[in-house]
């Protein structure tokens, strides 16, 4: 399998690092979800785990939560609702959609605020190492102090500062030696809630969130990081910066994958312009075969805009690929269908191509319902069709999700009641 590594800005190959393949997934911020590019994200998490899975690799996944944020607070006080309780109702929203959509839960689903020690132990070395200082309470990443900031985005300083400035950075933080530092220990606000530390009661910062549990439940050096693209830069450039200093250099992630944005009536999907697209919605009218089916037809680095017509599309495969699956196989000579997978794993190691491979797939569906009308053996085919539809999270003619889908996610609501 080849894929694109934004740091070398080239298509490389991966090989695994080991018997378990590592791979974590940036969650939400909870509140107002799951919009399409959400879906869109964790589709594309998915579809790799289960093409892994198919190709025989053991897939060790994990994906947060950021349950203690700026956007969570301003949220909960603009709400009126208490900060905890805002997180858990849009947090157990968005795990009932991915449980609806078949998709295949994390094995480890971390709360922020549950790794308050590891945050803060890293911050630590950070300071130890020389590349944070403390000011008022706070504690600061100086930016100047990593030679390789910048190389995941390839952003110029200007650039950096004007992307990170639109992220929610404030560059005149007179605490900041520099305008793009980013906050690792934020000093707690007045009315905010906060957390013992070594420079005070505070709270951390979005970054070494993520990076803190990442190398917490996967270790030093992952196999893969994924996230919307628009996590690019700061957040994921941000991540790198904290980890490998204190890692001895390591590199921190081997495959980076952004997922690219979604848009909907020509513009980025917003709740300001209410042009927002909602995955329980869509999932009043379709079967969530089809709107699994729907997005995978987009490739994971290309933008794309909503389609109702392509959705409807999509539900005309879904239905003839369940009706191929529960057709009657006859006794004359078997369909030869081999040819067909070497080409859908052809597609899918071409940088996770699956919009080649749904048609791949498709053109299955066609060739082995022709051939069941003629009366031939399609049992070998029906069962490749059942694999493959596998990798996109078909559920085709199953009532239910997957039983590891229903376990999965149900176990992970718990933590949210």
């Amino acid at each position: 399998m080849r894929l694109y590594n934004p740091i070398s800005q080239q298509t490389e190959s991966f090989v695994p690092q080991g018997d378990v393949v590592t791979l974590y997934t940036c969650g939400i911020t909870p509140y107002d979800t799951t919009h399409l590019g959400h879906a869109f994200t964790y589709n594309v998490s998915d579809i790799l785990i289960r093409y892994l899975e198919y190709r025989g690799y053991t897939v060790r996944y994990v994906q947060n939560v950021t349950d203690i944020d700026d956007d969570i607070l301003r949220k909960s006080r603009e709400a009126g609702e208490d900060w905890i309780a805002l997180g858990n109702r849009w947090t157990r929203h968005f795990l009932e959609d991915l449980r609806a959509l078949n998709i295949r839960p994390p094995d480890v689903y971390p709360r922020a605020t549950e790794v308050m020690d590891d945050i803060i132990a890293a911050v630590e070395k950070l300071l130890d190492v020389g590349v944070a200082y403390v000011q008022n309470g706070s504690v600061y990443y100086h930016t100047d102090c990593w030679g390789s900031f910048g190389e995941l985005s390839h952003l110029s300083k200007d650039e950096m500062l004007a992307t990170a400035n639109e992220h929610g950075n404030n560059p005149d933080d007179p605490n900041k030696r520099d305008p793009l530092d980013f906050v690792l220990w934020q000093a707690q606000a007045p009315g905010e809630p906060a957390w013992d530390s070594p420079w005070g009661p505070g709270r951390p910062g979005w970054h070494i969130e993520c990076s803190s549990m990442s190398n917490k439940f996967l270790g030093d050096t992952i196999d893969f990081h994924i996230g919307g693209g628009d996590l690019l830069f700061p957040h994921h450039e941000c991540e790198i910066a904290q980890i490998e200093p204190i890692t001895g250099k390591k590199p921190f992630v081997r495959f980076w994958l952004h997922a690219a944005m979604v848009r909907h009536q020509g513009e980025k999907m917003s709740k300001s312009l209410g042009n927002m697209v909602w995955a329980r919605q869509l999932l009043e009218t379709y079967d969530p075969d089809v709107l699994r089916l729907y997005i995978a037809t987009h490739h994971y680095q290309t933008e794309w805009s909503y389609d109702a017509g392509k959705m409807d599309w999509a539900e005309r495969i879904v239905k003839r690929l369940t009706e191929v699956v529960t057709a009657s196989s006859g006794n004359g000579g078997p369909l030869d269908a081999s040819g067909f997978e070497a080409e859908f794993v052809s597609a899918m190691d071409d940088n996770l191509n699956s919009p080649a491979a749904i048609g791949i797939l498709d053109d299955l569906g066609v060739r082995t319902l022709i051939a069941a009308q003629a009366g031939k053996d399609i049992t070998a085919a029906q069962c490749l069709i059942r694999a493959l539809s596998t990798v996109f999270g078909l559920r085709l003619d199953a009532e239910q999700p997957e039983p590891r889908v229903m376990a999965g996610w149900t176990e992970h609501l718990k933590k949210f009641a």
